[in-house]
């Protein structure tokens, strides 16, 4: 074990390398493969307090860092996360003693209390891993429901509203406790949170502020910001809506804004939230209830365009249409109403260092008519409820922190999520959760946990006895509902049924586990050069040539022909491509003198309770 670098091992594991609480993803995809479906969700909610959350909106970082998509296309590790946890997850309604057996059972052993404001993804995350290492932990939420984004901002046809309850839940089953229509600065200060005894604070406040544009017309009725549009839905209140609805953003956002708003949304439910995160959504949803006619509009073209394209690409099943390169100049009036919003051509986005600086062309106004504008190109924070006696720094609507520990300037505050980085992805706020839980705990017990620990295990013959032609098995495309069925809040993504994912997980690469060469005379494993493994590799990714040192070191390439009659040969160089490599172990199945093993790591934490 000593021969091998954890830090290569660990990247050579990308999908977990990718995944911001660093799940072993392809470990449960396997998993699935061999039908071990309840090791499977165990895998998957270690690391991931709403592993199920995350299996229906998850921006799955881990997928484009997936080496398969090398051959042809990344194992959908987001799809397969949703059929393990449908399974076994809260959804199904699980007994929560299964959280025991995943964690260990949790005592409460340490005194100090820990106040988390927020209860969006950082919250959830950060509370759940404080009550498994033992404080006592309360949730102060501003809303009157559970969830921050997750439930004021993804619309429900993306994310039941059930599921997260369920997700909260379980959180609460933990002993964490949870005070909703508690807002900051209005029904409490952090001063009166320490008087109480709350030893250690967590800020995850989100980033509930629309951003907005500076043009003429901003000021008009009928011109809507994405956030406030959503929450207002979310929470119930009625939203007047046109005909004629023109999103301006070209982001996740925009898109949930957009197709909610071609599902006619205008009167909100609390039991039937929409999204706030997405503008495309709101378009989608505009056009599917209210007969809506719904443009998106952007300055980035196509390709260019920040929503994920499967969200761009069901946008357009549902019939949402798109205008790009057109950048807002001024939205037009009548009678104090939106009647329309005049676009200028826009020449470039960004400039030749990548930079957002875009250029628009003189003389290229056009004019869209429209009844509602809605506004979704971003948002940030506001800290209004923080007073100077607080002392938490904020600058250009961030909370100011240590990145190494997410702790705030003011002794025992800590913040992570939107409101320490600005807008990012669910499974990012939930590792500044995580990483923020660390951090208290170290402040609290003036002292940090044990790393966790690496064991490197040979595999066994028979474990590498893998799926016939694993390598040309396609891409089993997560099932879609067909366009006429999307009425309602009818979820759009259906989950694998048990062929599809196993079939899927069984394209995994399994980059856990390593080719290993180990030269030992005294053990019998010296190379003997037969070549072997390099002829019974499938994928031309081992090289064995002969390794010479050069007695005067050549200078340039135009010296190296000369120099090569001066060589010493030095025994042979091994060379593997790790890239290429699909980890089929026929190499350590011919190797006859067990210098090439397969060998799979492991990284196991220390019990949290």
């Amino acid at each position: 074990m000593e021969e091998v670098s954890q830090e290569w091992l660990e990247r050579n594991f990308p999908c977990k390398w990718a995944c911001p609480v660093h799940t072993e993803s392809g470990k449960y995809v396997t998993l699935i493969a061999q039908g071990r479906f309840r090791e499977a969700y165990a895998v998957a909610r270690r690391p991931n307090p709403l592993a199920s959350i995350c299996g229906r909106i998850c921006a799955a970082p881990c997928e484009p860092a997936c080496r398969r998509g090398e051959i042809d296309s990344p194992v959908s590790i987001r799809a397969l996360k949703r059929f393990v946890t449908e399974k076994f997850g809260v959804e199904s309604m699980m007994d929560f003693s299964v959280l025991s057996e995943i964690y260990g059972h949790r005592k409460d052993r340490y005194a100090e209390k820990v106040a988390v404001i927020g209860s969006g993804p950082a919250g959830l995350a950060c509370a759940h891993d404080l009550a498994l290492l033992g404080y006592p932990v309360t949730i102060f939420e501003s809303a009157p429901v559970a969830g921050g984004m997750l439930r004021l901002g993804v619309p429900e046809y993306r994310l039941p509203r059930a599921l997260i309850q369920l997700e909260v839940n379980a959180i609460l089953s933990l002993g964490v406790e949870l005070h909703c229509n508690q807002r900051l600065g209005r029904d409490f200060t952090l001063s009166d949170l320490r008087a109480k005894g709350y030893k250690s604070i967590f800020l995850g406040v989100g980033a509930m502020q629309s951003r907005t544009l500076g043009i003429p017309g901003i000021e008009l009725d009928g011109v809507l910001r994405g956030i406030d549009y959503l929450l207002n839905l979310n929470l119930g209140y009625k939203v007047e809506m046109g005909k004629r609805v023109v999103v301006i953003g070209g982001g996740n956002v925009a898109l949930d804004v957009a197709r909610t708003a071609a599902r006619g949304g205008e009167q909100g439910n609390t039991e039937r939230g929409l999204s706030i995160v997405q503008a495309l959504d709101v378009a989608r949803s505009a056009i599917r209830f209210g007969g809506r006619e719904v443009t998106v509009c952007c300055l980035e073209s196509e390709a260019e365009m920040p929503a994920a394209l499967e969200e761009v690409e069901e946008a357009l099943h549902e019939g949402i249409k798109f205008c790009h390169r057109m950048g807002p100049k001024q939205i037009l009036g009548k009678d104090g109403s939106a009647t329309g919003v005049e676009f200028t051509a826009v020449s470039r986005v960004f400039d030749e260092n990548g930079r957002f600086a875009p250029q628009f062309i003189e003389g290229s106004e056009t004019v869209l008519e429209a009844d509602t504008v809605i506004v979704a190109i971003g948002q940030t924070g506001d800290f209004s409820f923080l007073s100077p006696e607080d002392n938490v720094e904020t600058r250009q609507g961030r909370i100011l922190i240590d990145p190494d520990t997410l702790a705030t300037s003011a002794p025992g505050v800590y913040t992570g999520g939107d409101a320490a980085f600005g807008p990012r992805i669910a499974i990012s706020a939930i590792a500044d959760g995580k990483k923020a839980a660390r951090s208290i705990d170290e402040f609290l017990r003036g002292e940090p946990r044990p790393e966790a620990e690496l064991t490197v295990e040979i595999e066994i013959e028979d474990r590498y006895e893998r799926v016939w032609d694993f390598e040309g098995i396609p891409r089993q495309k997560p099932p879609m509902r067909p366009t006429l069925r999307r009425v309602g809040f009818a979820e759009v993504e259906e989950c694998y049924d048990e062929k599809a994912a196993r079939l899927e997980g069984a394209r995994c690469l399994h980059c856990w586990t390593n080719t290993i060469f180990t030269q030992s005379a005294e053990e019998g494993t010296e190379c003997i050069l037969c070549g072997g493994c390099q002829d019974v590799c499938p994928e031309d990714c081992i090289e064995i040539l002969p390794s010479i040192r050069f007695v005067d070191v050549p200078a340039s390439a135009e010296e190296l022909v000369p120099l090569l009659s001066k060589a010493e040969l030095r025994g042979s160089v091994f060379l593997k491509d790790e890239e290429a490599c699909i980890r089929c172990g026929l190499c350590a199945l011919r190797c006859p003198v067990g210098t090439i093993t397969m060998q799979s790591f492991e990284t196991k934490e220390h019990p949290c309770a």
